[in-house]
């Protein structure tokens, strides 16, 4: 890939900055990243920031990059559409999943950790709406460690399309299929791992095998789930608000995301913090056992 840097090893974990630069806050986003790169550094791995600085996509955003990442004016979403583009044209850019994992690919970074994918989106059938995250787990071996999907989304149409594309659905410690806010989406997963070493060896075989991704479903932490009537109540408001204001197309998830933190009161946000340290931790643990230091695999 022209102009890549690269600073991963064996025992990366990769972080997309599209969570740090558009999905909380900006005034959380440096500190955000901070608490993220410990986390992995906790668990026995090194954090791997993925973005677009200059043109130039890094894998294994410094702090300098990272920090002028934070401080530009605008920084665009790359997704595997206009990413050649935007390297093309020298733009600093923000890695969205898809193409967090066409470049954790390119650096044989094998874990990566994020809050929830894309998918099917609910008006399918009226409109064409399919993240582009579905196919990039047909192009790239990456484990992604995920709370599901996004539960705006979907779930059952979701689960299905990652079934169709033959992409192989873990939990873990989970027989159930999350989705971002809940820890039950209502679909099952293809098998549950308990322990961290033996999801591990299965992962890093199953990528080498099929050289396609892998979603492992780790659902929200119990104590931050928010309950389903009155997140079914918050989105039905949301969406007839968008559907009132002509929100289309990709404007429609982050509209949707905006209304929730609001008519929550902020307890979306805190969810999401809260599933994103989960995920992450648990990717350490994962990429861990890939490190040439470590000690015995050990369980979690």
């Amino acid at each position: 890939m022209p102009g890549l840097i690269q600073r991963s090893g064996c025992n990366s974990v990769a972080l997309e900055t599209t969570l740090l630069l558009h999905g909380v806050p900006s005034s959380e986003g440096p500190s955000l990243a901070k608490e993220l790169a410990n986390i992995c550094r906790e668990h026995g791995a090194e954090p791997c920031f993925i973005g677009v600085v200059n043109g130039r996509p890094v894998i294994g955003l410094d702090d300098a990059e990272l920090t002028s990442l934070f401080a530009a004016n605008h920084v665009d979403k790359a997704n595997t559409a206009n990413l050649g583009v935007l390297i093309h044209r020298g733009k600093h850019a923000a890695t969205t999943v898809s193409t967090t994992m066409e470049l954790a690919a390119a650096g044989a970074v094998r874990f990566f950790a994020t809050g929830g994918l894309g998918g099917v989106h609910a008006n399918y059938g009226a409109e064409w709406d399919v993240s582009a995250d579905l196919a990039a787990f047909t192009r790239f071996p990456v484990a992604v460690i995920a709370s599901g999907v996004k539960s705006i989304l979907d779930v059952q149409a979701t689960r299905e399309a990652l079934e169709t594309f033959g992409i192989p659905v873990v939990g873990f410690r989970t027989e159930r299929f999350p989705a971002f806010y809940l820890r039950d989406g209502g679909a099952d997963v293809d098998a549950r791992f308990d322990s961290v070493q033996d999801l591990a060896t299965f992962v890093i075989g199953e990528l080498a095998r099929t050289r396609r991704g892998i979603v492992i479903a780790n659902p929200i932490p119990e104590s931050d789930e928010i309950p389903r009537d009155e997140w079914d109540r918050w989105l039905t408001a949301s969406k007839r608000e968008a559907e009132a204001a002509g929100v289309r197309g990709r404007a429609v998830t982050p509209f949707l995301l905006g209304r929730l933190h609001a008519l929550s009161e902020g307890r979306t946000l805190r969810a999401n913090l809260a599933l994103i340290r989960s995920n992450t931790a648990l990717a350490a643990q994962l990429a861990s056992q890939l490190s040439p230091h470590a000690g015995p695999p050990g369980t979690r």
